[in-house]
């Protein structure tokens, strides 16, 4: 007759070595979401104090502005603001609004087809001193815009341009950073089997790129388009070289030139705040309304 002996469990390494049991994966993992969660929650909240601050100023008088009272209710003069902005000088916020949609808007759509166009040529076609010369595009995008400003204006002057809507229109339709995007947009996004299939089917380039390989870039030319967008939209020190006609003053360019008379005349600091955050206004609705394709543009080629 045998006998049944009890068995005893088998103890796992880690209780054999003498150590404790580590905390279960799910804990950890939550640990972790809830630390990235807190720091995306502070990074947020950090980009939006500026506007926020905007939002609320926004709504005072000059007194109210330079007093403790900002975010009291009291003294709403957001509607007085309003229409105090469009008044002043003539309605030259309106002109300064027009001026930078149109260097904005049609300067990022006509420079981003050029950057995509240059960066597509780059990638897809085999020529002379083809990487020599985007080298040179890429010298170009580590040279400072400020650095070249005085070069441009010597230029426009040469030419007659100075003090033109040109003068700081074409400048800004050449951007080496767009190129070297499109570059390598055009490399996740275009396949070489199918331009050689486009080709075989009796397509030339020209009929090729614009109905094939422009249709496919769509995401990198939005992508594209927002980067030049919120450059030209902030454009600064060129204008400010270019111009002296306040008529042709772009939003950046007008608002530091009222900031700086309201140091004589206060009545300009409600203005210059509540133009500040008109002035943010197209860049969000850019973003929010194309935010899918940007986002489809800069995962381009990350997973093959």
């Amino acid at each position: 007759m045998t006998t049944m002996t009890p068995t005893t469990p088998r103890a796992t390494p880690q209780e054999s070595a003498g150590k404790p049991l580590g905390r279960p994966f799910g804990t950890s993992k939550l640990t972790s979401r809830g630390v990235a969660n807190a720091v995306v929650l502070i990074a947020a909240l950090y980009t939006m104090l500026p506007t926020v601050w905007l939002l609320l100023a926004s709504t005072k008088n000059a007194d109210a502005l330079f007093g403790s009272d900002i975010l009291s209710l009291s003294d709403f003069s957001f509607v007085s603001n309003l229409s105090d902005l469009f008044a002043m000088d003539g309605g030259l916020y309106r002109e300064w609004y027009l001026n930078s949609l149109l260097y904005a808007v049609v300067g990022a759509l006509v420079g981003s087809l050029i950057s995509v166009s240059a960066g597509y040529a780059f990638d897809k076609y085999e020529f002379r001193h083809k990487e020599k010369l985007f080298g040179l595009v890429l010298t170009g995008v580590m040279v400072p815009q400020t650095v070249l400003a005085l070069p441009l204006y010597l230029v426009a002057s040469g030419i007659g341009l100075v003090n033109t809507f040109w003068a700081v229109f074409i400048p800004v339709l050449f951007n080496p950073f767009g190129v070297y995007l499109a570059r390598i947009l055009s490399n996740g996004y275009v396949p070489n089997e199918v331009l050689e299939a486009s080709r075989v089917d009796g397509a030339g380039e020209l009929q090729t790129y614009v109905r094939v390989s422009l249709r496919m870039l769509g995401p990198g030319f939005v992508t594209v388009f927002l980067f030049q967008l919120t450059a030209i939209w902030n454009n600064f020190f060129l204008p400010m070289v270019m111009l002296s006609d306040q008529h042709l003053y772009p939003l950046s360019l007008g608002l530091y030139t009222w900031n700086s008379s309201a140091t004589v005349s206060p009545e300009y600091y409600p203005l210059v705040v509540i133009g500040s955050l008109l002035a943010v206004v197209p860049l969000i609705v850019a973003f929010i309304t194309l935010q899918r394709y940007w986002k489809s543009g800069l995962t381009a080629g990350s997973v093959k």
